[in-house]
């Protein structure tokens, strides 16, 4: 029987699968307005990318920690169960940024996105084998694929809010703007001779070493025309400049500080209620349990034979270089189009959604494609271009360099679900469980590729660190390679 006559989702899981499928729209948001948060983040704390990616580090070592957790909670109880732990702890996450904020603790923050990923990696634990067992193992790829391409929506969502409601309403970044018009209200924080150095700081070099041990630039021939003639010297301009503001003018920057963590602190507040309505949709609603009525073999047994199976182990690896390099172009996009090309926040974001409109797009077109080519064949194909794309974003100028990254993403909108549906392939339910959860714990490659790179920014440079990503789409494509010589051509010979 061909797969154009085998329903994708039967009739009589339409609802639930619709109810599961709106899950993934949730963690898209969470997702992706935390990405931004980076660069906002190193503004207002005036920190280093490095120590900004720490934020990113929170938010993907959650699912880490949690995925086993949630795989033997499910084992226990079920996948309904699961998911209304996962939203409940979602909800008490994003609840964490009130005293977050409110004290202007980075920390808090970062504790903030290590409790919303507990309850992500509930969720996607949970969500992921979930929609995989509503229906034919045939289509099961197929099905993953359509319930992931929901994902982009909650993402969209959350990049839009930082873009076109967070973005314009930080203060951090009037105070960017008017440094690049050389306002004199607000260049009189930068340090442009020997005449104006703050109270109690010093000068050696080109260095100003401030009363409170910070150092500074030291900006000589008066104030530079940043957005005209040098766009990275702004990026390196502004936290210099806060610096200063902080040290003579404490009160104007708490002030500064608190009404931008107010801006941030709203969004949460707001998907919290979100999470919580549908909380209680969940808790409500009728949904298949797939209970099995045999007990599960054991956990370290079940490990074992998942294992022993080489296209599991290598979608584990696989998984944890793909999240890596999603959450890297799209977190660093932001300070590509800033120090590179000159964008401010609110510009550099659109950038990072039209990346995000080219994932959707592209991940619909994926989910046909899938009907006609192998998934292991079509997952080569997009790794080879995700490559291609990282490539020229290194070594092309400019906004042509940005475009090869927004381009990227049309790569890896197939990439996600289809390792995921690789590395589960002809697993028993009680595998799959499993299964899923080391697969959510392979997202981790996204907290610790995101602190590499953050770090060889702050050392090499925005555009020298996308080698990270590049070598993460070679192993991706060597996974894809094997899959479709080696594992798919053994299932067809079976």
């Amino acid at each position: 029987m061909s797969n154009e006559k085998i329903p994708v989702v039967p009739k009589h899981y339409l609802l639930s699968f619709i109810i599961t499928t709106c899950c993934f729209s949730l963690w898209g948001f969470a997702n992706d307005f935390t990405n931004p948060l980076v660069k906002v983040f190193e503004q207002v704390f005036i920190i280093g990318t490095s120590e900004a990616s720490w934020l990113q580090f929170a938010f993907y070592t959650g699912y880490f920690c949690m995925a086993i957790p949630a795989a033997l909670f499910i084992r226990k109880y079920s996948y309904k169960a699961a998911i209304i732990l996962g939203l409940t702890l979602y909800a008490g996450g994003a609840l964490i940024t009130i005293p977050a904020s409110l004290t202007a603790t980075f920390w808090v923050f970062c504790l903030a996105s290590y409790v919303i990923t507990y309850g992500l990696a509930f969720l996607e634990t949970a969500c992921n084998p979930y929609i995989l067992a509503m229906g034919p193992p045939e289509t099961a790829t197929q099905r993953l694929n359509l319930a992931q391409a929901f994902n982009p929506i909650g993402s969209l969502t959350g990049m839009a809010v930082a873009t076109f409601i967070l973005a314009p309403s930080l203060q951090v970044g009037e105070f960017r703007a008017e440094l690049g018009s050389n306002n004199p209200e607000y260049t009189q924080y930068l340090v442009s001779d020997a005449s104006n150095l703050p109270d109690g700081a010093t000068l050696e070099g080109d260095t100003v070493t401030l009363k409170d041990g910070e150092t500074v630039g030291f900006y000589t021939d008066g104030v530079p025309v940043f957005e005209d003639e040098m766009p990275g010297v702004l990026g390196g301009a502004v936290p210099d400049a806060l610096k200063v503001l902080r040290a003579n003018s404490p009160e104007k920057f708490d002030e500064l500080q608190q009404a931008d963590l107010g801006f941030v602190r709203t969004p949460y507040m707001v998907i919290a209620g979100v999470v919580i309505a549908f909380l209680i949709t969940f808790t409500v609603a009728k949904l298949p349990l797939f209970k099995r009525e045999e007990k599960d073999a054991p956990f370290f047994q079940v490990t074992a034979h998942l294992l022993s199976k080489a296209n599991f182990r290598e979608g584990v690896l696989a998984q944890g270089f793909y999240v890596g390099a999603q959450i890297m172009c799209w977190t660093f996009i932001i300070h590509y189009g800033m120090e590179q090309v000159g964008l401010d926040l609110a510009t550099a974001q659109q950038w990072n959604i039209a990346a995000m409109i080219i994932f959707l797009c592209s991940r619909f077109i994926c989910t046909f494609l899938l009907r006609f080519f192998s998934p292991g064949k079509l997952l080569f194909i997009f790794a080879i271009g995700g490559f291609a794309f990282t490539v020229g974003a290194i070594y092309l100028q400019g906004t042509t360099g940005l475009f090869c990254l927004v381009m990227i993403s049309a790569c890896m909108s197939l990439m996600f679900p289809t390792i995921y549906g690789i590395a589960l392939k002809d697993l028993k339910e009680e595998e799959a469980k499993l299964g899923s959860a080391y697969l959510i714990m392979s997202i981790v490659g996204g907290a610790v590729l995101t602190k590499l790179q953050g770090g060889l920014i702050d050392g090499y440079g925005v555009r020298t660190s996308f080698w990270l990503p590049a070598c993460c789409f070679v192993l991706i494509a060597l996974f894809a390679f094997r899959t479709y010589t080696i594992h798919e051509a053994k299932s067809k010979t079976a």
